[in-house]
């Protein structure tokens, strides 16, 4: 709780999630459709601002109820062309993403952490056990 007040002070709008990735070092903040802009502040001015108060990288995800299109914000900034949510009975809920031509490393991310973070908040927000980047 502590870490989305401090989210809330800096930026001025609530964030609807907030998740710790200890293995990463970072805090993803989930905040509502159109707020990404504001979260991120003049020049990243806030981004800088909670890194340096936190002390761990910080990510922002575009809320959206939509499954698809938040495994596509929670992917930015690669270029998402599709997300097919598999839902199977009595089995783990799949989503299989398709990325531009040349944008599969942006997907996957330094050490993984982008697809990384598809995947947590897939699963926290969806019930969604993986994302999977399929090949074109």
């Amino acid at each position: 709780m502590k870490t989305m007040n401090v989210f809330t002070n800096v930026t001025k709008i609530s964030a609807k999630d907030c998740v710790i990735d200890k293995k990463l070092d970072r805090v993803i903040f989930v905040v509502r459709r159109g707020a990404v802009g504001t979260a991120i502040g003049r020049s990243g001015l806030n981004i800088k601002k909670l890194k340096s108060m936190l002390a761990k990288d910080i990510e922002i995800v575009e809320d959206d109820d939509d499954p698809e299109r938040f495994i596509k914000n929670a992917l930015v900034p690669a270029c998402v062309e599709k997300v097919v949510v598999v839902r199977r009975k009595d089995k783990p809920n799949l989503a299989f993403v398709t990325i531009k031509q040349g944008q599969r490393g942006l997907a996957i991310g330094k050490d993984g952490r982008n697809i990384e973070r598809a995947r947590l908040l897939a699963k926290r927000h969806f019930d969604i056990e993986n994302v999977i980047i399929s090949n074109q």
